[in-house]
């Protein structure tokens, strides 16, 4: 059986904005598009045709994905304890030079390093779940290990 696909709830909702988007408005666009190029006649040697055809191709592609993410999903909206590093929480750190950096654990589907988005399964973010404000978690990196003291463990209310 595959792993749970946790999302937080403002990633199930993206994901699903995407996907309404893809099949309301830029599906239908594109479909015209070909249809349009197919009406000029010689499809072979038609590069509007070719194009939008592999472009549907690609949007049927990521239709099909979202659609079973989503199926998979499990929508996490509460955690287990407000006072733990779990799903969904932010988590403030500072490492041993005392640079400090947060972190905020959510699922595959929504991460994003700019904002400081890591998933679950990635190595921080297993080192960080069920700790604690306080704790000293050791990191194993590539280019070596680092301690890393939790300073604040908080939660997004309502989303």
């Amino acid at each position: 059986m595959a792993d749970p696909n946790y999302i937080t709830k403002e990633g199930a909702k993206r994901l699903q904005d995407e996907l309404g988007h893809l099949r309301s408005q830029e599906r239908p666009k594109v479909v015209q598009e070909v249809a349009d190029a197919a009406a000029q006649g010689d499809r072979s040697e038609n590069a509007e045709y070719i194009y939008g055809k592999k472009r549907l191709r690609e949007i049927d592609r990521r239709i099909r994905f979202l659609t079973k993410r989503l199926e998979a999903a499990h929508v996490v909206t509460e955690p287990a304890s407000t006072d733990r590093v779990f799903f969904g929480a932010t988590v403030e750190v500072e490492d041993e030079e005392g640079v400090r950096s947060s972190y905020r654990i959510v699922g595959e589907d929504e991460i994003d390093l700019k904002r400081g988005h890591v998933s679950w399964r990635s190595p921080i973010g297993r080192a960080l779940l069920k700790k604690e404000e306080g704790d000293v978690v050791l990191l194993r990196r590539p280019n070596g290990e680092i301690e890393l003291t939790i300073l604040s463990v908080r939660y997004l209310l309502d989303g």
